[in-house]
């Protein structure tokens, strides 16, 4: 990936929400996953208020655009009368399930329930003509069957299965398996395998649950499955470790059949280091060889078939070291940010402060900076984003990153979804969703597609 202008030529396209500059923000309305499907064509959003909102992918002469498909109330809020526990109506996590027919089926979590759900256009019909005049109807006339006409077509959703009462502690993965009949949740101590079909039970597959609560000394932090081989699937851990399993080996996959684990430095090890060292995203790469994995400070890459170590490690803001202590008194030190590849697999993306998003080569030797922000949004309809968006080469070279105060701690990228195709990105800031676009040349959209006919070979 080249340095110069030109070829970094991402560029802010939409912005959905709130685009005021009211600080006053309703916490219901804040974005808490962003998920493309498997063709880019549909985006789904969750919030805390339970909600999930879909776009639809609609091309113009302008460019790609996304526009409103359908929204819908997933999740209510709920009290566990037994554990005296209220369950929020948060989504956790939205994941799409591959398409079979003209409907749309996506898996919903909160903290303690998984929902399938169908969405579909539904036609409207209306009764147009009857036996019931304005007057009497002459004998002569006879009796006329009624005639159904359509009236409209409106976008429907529906929940076709619950799966509850199977976790005890909060759900923080779901993925679906490459055979489009199964799916893992994952919490704090336990992995669940589902059949789509089957709401009443789930196989326990992954229990860390110490006997004696007093040994605990690990929690799972997100779970996901291979792309293409549906036996294989992946955990990490806060200990900075990531496991994988294979399914074909035991009914409980306890004893894993890798482990990546990094060695840290201990010239850096400090009263934070178990806090920064836990995992809170991993991601498989598109043609399964590699892993992604995001921890409080850096990206690591690593390759499945060398666990030794990861083959890149990038420092994400590796500035904030010195601020630890800061971090941790307010809380942001256990900010849980996400990680992606590119459809391509040679890039990788993850969130950062002041709301901003970085985006690396797989080598590690570039670094793109954007910030998703309302100014971008206000750049644009005055004709001049291209200057006013945050636009920057190398590391730390965002203003107010380094010698930020709280407040650029409280504006932050957790959550984004890379379009599986092309150089389309999703990004969640607050109560806002922000897409960002690379147009391809010819020349590179041909190299694009080239790629991407070789990962799906």
């Amino acid at each position: 990936m080249a340095t110069n202008e030109d070829q970094h030529n991402w560029k802010f396209a939409q912005c959905f929400g709130d685009k005021g500059d009211s600080e006053d923000i309703t916490d219901a309305d804040i974005i808490s996953t962003v998920e493309f499907d498997q063709t880019g064509n549909y985006l789904a959003t969750g919030d805390k208020g339970g909600r999930v909102v879909l776009f639809e992918r609609n091309d113009s002469k302008k460019g790609v655009e996304y526009r409103f498909y359908t929204e819908f109330q997933s999740h209510e809020a709920e009290f566990d009368y037994l554990k005296s526990l209220e369950i929020e109506e948060k989504i956790n996590k939205i994941k799409w399930c591959k398409r079979q027919n003209a409907a749309h089926f996506l898996l919903s979590a909160n903290d303690k329930t998984i929902k399938l759900w169908k969405v579909f256009e539904k036609s409207l019909k209306m009764v147009a003509e009857n036996n019931l005049g304005d007057g009497p109807v002459p004998p002569s006339a006879g009796l006329r069957l009624p005639k159904i006409a359509h009236h409209d077509t409106i976008v429907a959703a529906v929940p076709r299965r619950v799966y509850a009462n199977a976790h005890t502690y909060h759900i923080n993965s779901v993925s679906v398996n490459s055979d489009s009949e199964t799916y893992i949740s994952a919490d704090d101590l336990r992995i669940n395998l589902w059949n789509l079909d089957i709401s009443d039970q789930s196989f326990n597959i992954v229990d860390i649950k110490p006997a004696n609560m007093e040994e605990l000394t690990e929690v799972i932090t997100a779970a996901e499955f291979h792309p293409s081989h549906c036996n294989l699937f992946m955990y990490s851990s806060s200990k900075g470790t990531v496991k994988l399993c294979d399914m074909r080996e035991a009914a409980l996959c306890d004893q894993y059949a890798k482990v990546l684990e990094s060695q840290e430095d201990p010239s850096n090890r400090s009263f934070f280091s178990e806090i920064i060292q836990s995992i809170s995203d991993i991601k498989f790469s598109y043609d399964g060889r590699y892993i992604l994995s995001r921890d409080y400070l850096t990206l690591k890459i690593w390759d499945i078939n060398m666990d030794k170590q990861p083959v890149q490690t990038i420092n994400i803001h590796d500035q904030l070291r010195t601020r630890l202590c800061d971090l941790y008194e307010n809380d942001c030190i256990f900010d849980k940010f996400e990680c992606f590849f590119s459809g391509d697999d040679s890039h990788v993306m993850t969130g950062s402060y002041n709301n901003t998003f970085h985006l690396y080569d797989r080598e590690g030797k570039t670094d793109i900076t954007l910030q998703a922000d309302k100014s971008a949004f206000k750049a644009k309809r005055l004709g001049s984003a291209k200057n006013k968006m945050a636009l920057s080469r190398g590391p730390g070279k965002v203003t107010g990153m380094l010698h930020g105060d709280n407040g650029d701690f409280n504006k932050k990228i957790l959550h984004a979804s890379w379009h599986p195709r092309d150089n389309i990105i999703a990004v969640a800031a607050t109560n806002n969703l922000f897409i960002f676009t690379q147009p391809y040349g010819k020349e590179e959209n041909g190299t694009h597609t080239a790629r991407l006919l070789a990962n799906l070979g």
